[in-house]
C-alpha cells in the first residue's frame, strides 16, 4: 500500500490516513476474494486494483479540488467504482451505487457493510428509471461514470439525476475529446455545458485518459431521460451549438 499512498498524494494531492489505508485494503481482499467466484472485475491482480480502480476513482478529485460534493450518484457502478474509494475520502458525502447487475449491486452492498460505510444506498436498477423518479431527479451535486457508454448516450443518463449548479462528470479514455465534442448539442438540450477535460494520468498506463467535467446549468427537459434502453438504441444526435 506504501506505493499506492505516495502516488495518491504525488499524482491529486490526496494525504491517506491510516483508518483510509485500511478501508481501502479490506476492500481490495474482498474484491480479490469475491472475484474467485463470480466475475465481478477483469482486474484481478494488486497491482492493477490498486491503480486501475483505486487511483483511477481518486482522479476524480481533479474536478473540483477542495470542494467535494455533498452528494454523488455513480452509474454503471460495477464494483463500486469509483464511488466507493470516493466516499472512503470523503466520509460525509451521500453517495447512492447504481448497477443493472444483481450480482455487483450484492457485492457493493457487502463492501458497504463490511467498511461501516454511513449514508450509502446500492441499487439495481436503470439510470433511464431513476432519472424519472422524483426521488433521484436532479437531487444529486455529480453524477459519475467511467466506461458507461458514448458521451451522447451517457449525457442522457447523469444530467437528470443533478441539481442545476452541480456538475456530471464522465471518465474516459482517448476518445473522451472527440466524444464530447460530437456530443455537445445532446448536452446542451439536457442542460449541460461542458466546462473542461482534464488529462489524468496513472502509473504504468499508456492510454490517454481525460475526466470531462459538465456544468448543470439548467434543468432537463421532462422528456429526458426517455425510456429505458432508447438512448442506447436511439442516441441524441443534435448539431453542436455554436
Amino acid at each position: 500500500m506504501e506505493e499506492l499512498v505516495r502516488y495518491a498524494d504525488s499524482l491529486f494531492d490526496i494525504s491517506l490516513s491510516a483508518r483510509q489505508i485500511e478501508a481501502l485494503r479490506v476492500y481490495e481482499q474482498e474484491l480479490l476474494e469475491w472475484n474467485e467466484r463470480m466475475n465481478l472485475t477483469a482486474i484481478r491482480d494488486v497491482p492493477g486494483i490498486r491503480i486501475k480502480h483505486f487511483l483511477d476513482s481518486f482522479s476524480c478529485v481533479l474536478a473540483w479540488r477542495d470542494n467535494p460534493p455533498a452528494s454523488l450518484i455513480d452509474i454503471g457502478t460495477g464494483a463500486g467504482f469509483p464511488g466507493i474509494p470516493l466516499k472512503i475520502l470523503y466520509p460525509s458525502m451521500r453517495l447512492t451505487l447504481v448497477d443493472s447487475v444483481g450480482k455487483k449491486v450484492d457485492f457493493c452492498r457487502h463492501v458497504v457493510q463490511k467498511l461501516g460505510l454511513e449514508k450509502v444506498e446500492a441499487l439495481q436498477a436503470r439510470a433511464e428509471e431513476l432519472g424519472q423518479n422524483p426521488r433521484y431527479r436532479e437531487k444529486y451535486d455529480c453524477a459519475v461514470a467511467r466506461a458507461v457508454a458514448q458521451m451522447n448516450i451517457l449525457a442522457e443518463y447523469l444530467l437528470p439525476l443533478v441539481r442545476v449548479g452541480g456538475i456530471m462528470l464522465a471518465q474516459k479514455g482517448d476518445s473522451g475529446p472527440s466524444e464530447t465534442h460530437s456530443a455537445e448539442g445532446a448536452i446542451h438540450l439536457l442542460g449541460g455545458n461542458v466546462r473542461k477535460l482534464i488529462p489524468v494520468e496513472l502509473p504504468g498506463v499508456v492510454e490517454d485518459r481525460f475526466l470531462v467535467v459538465v456544468d448543470k446549468v439548467g434543468a432537463t427537459p421532462p422528456g429526458y431521460p426517455r425510456r429505458v434502453g432508447v438512448p442506447a438504441k436511439s442516441p441524441l444526435e443534435v448539431k453542436k451549438v455554436v
